[in-house]
């Protein structure tokens, strides 16, 4: 799934002002819409999640989810060929 981060987004005014850098709790519930739309049900918990780059609004990014078991799902945000971040979160079972 392709994304972007519009750099009029209000999470962007105080991080940080120059040099903008799209925050993780951002990317992260851009991944928990994805999970929801491909798999349904809600996201409950992020258990894992590790940030490698920084993401700059309007650099688009897809988001890569590969079920891993019943309740939870594997994802992959990438720019390119660079890993923004990576993790696993956990989806209510009513997404089974």
């Amino acid at each position: 799934m392709r994304d972007e981060i519009s750099p009029q987004h209000p999470a962007l005014a105080g991080h940080f002002p120059g040099n903008p850098i799209v925050p993780g709790v951002v990317i992260l519930r851009r991944v928990c819409r994805a999970v929801t739309q491909a798999h349904g049900g809600a996201v409950t918990a992020v258990p894992v999640v590790k940030f490698y780059a920084p993401l700059r609004p309007e650099e688009p990014f897809d988001i890569g989810l590969e079920r891993a078991r019943e309740n939870s799902v594997n994802f992959r945000v990438v720019r390119g060929d660079t890993l923004i971040a990576a993790g696993t979160v956990h989806v209510s079972t009513a997404s089974a």
